[in-house]
């Protein structure tokens, strides 16, 4: 069955909003206790695409197996170049290689837009495949968070990693102040 990366669009919102909500309701890539209503998903990404950001989905036949975005770091105007990327599968589509297939291209389309280090933030340390996808496409680890959210009955620490982007740090930021 042949995948298609492309940009998300506003029909795929219904989707989006069914995967992101299983990935809560499931599992601890989200430290969200409930999940958005599509509105809220809606306003999300249209923050994130207004601000320049790529929000990208794969799709098979018409159906979205996955999206993933990449957002700010942080809001202070000297992050303006790091980027923290988001990625979920839906539950049909797990351990098929979606996951690296979006994040190939999330890497790419944040090159494109002049981004210099891309951050995750994984949740849960039991995060093997999350972490090995990373890992696979050249993240680094930079440290852990211990025990800093609680959910499913369970402390949580979170994973994090980083990658270099197009020239990384070794030239000044293009990208404009926000």
């Amino acid at each position: 069955m042949p995948v298609l990366v492309r940009p998300s669009l506003d029909t795929d919102l219904p989707a989006i909003t069914a995967i992101y909500a299983h990935a809560v309701t499931h599992g601890t890539a989200s430290f969200e206790l409930s999940a958005p209503d599509e509105t809220e998903m809606t306003r999300r990404r249209a923050a994130l695409l207004d601000g320049g950001f790529p929000y990208i989905v794969a799709e098979s036949d018409g159906i979205v197996l996955g999206y993933a975005y990449a957002g700010p770091y942080r809001a202070r105007p000297a992050y303006r170049s790091t980027v923290e990327d988001s990625i979920y599968i839906a539950p049909t589509a797990q351990r098929q290689g979606i996951g690296r297939r979006l994040l190939e291209a999330l890497i790419r389309e944040s090159e494109m837009r002049d981004f210099r280090l891309m951050v995750a933030v994984i949740g849960d340390e039991e995060s093997h495949g999350s972490i090995g996808l990373h890992r696979g496409l050249g993240f680094e680890p930079v440290g852990i968070f211990k025990g800093v959210g609680y959910k499913n009955g369970r402390w949580l620490s979170t994973v994090l990693m980083q990658r270099s982007l197009g020239p990384g740090i070794s030239e000044p930021p293009t990208r404009p102040l926000p």
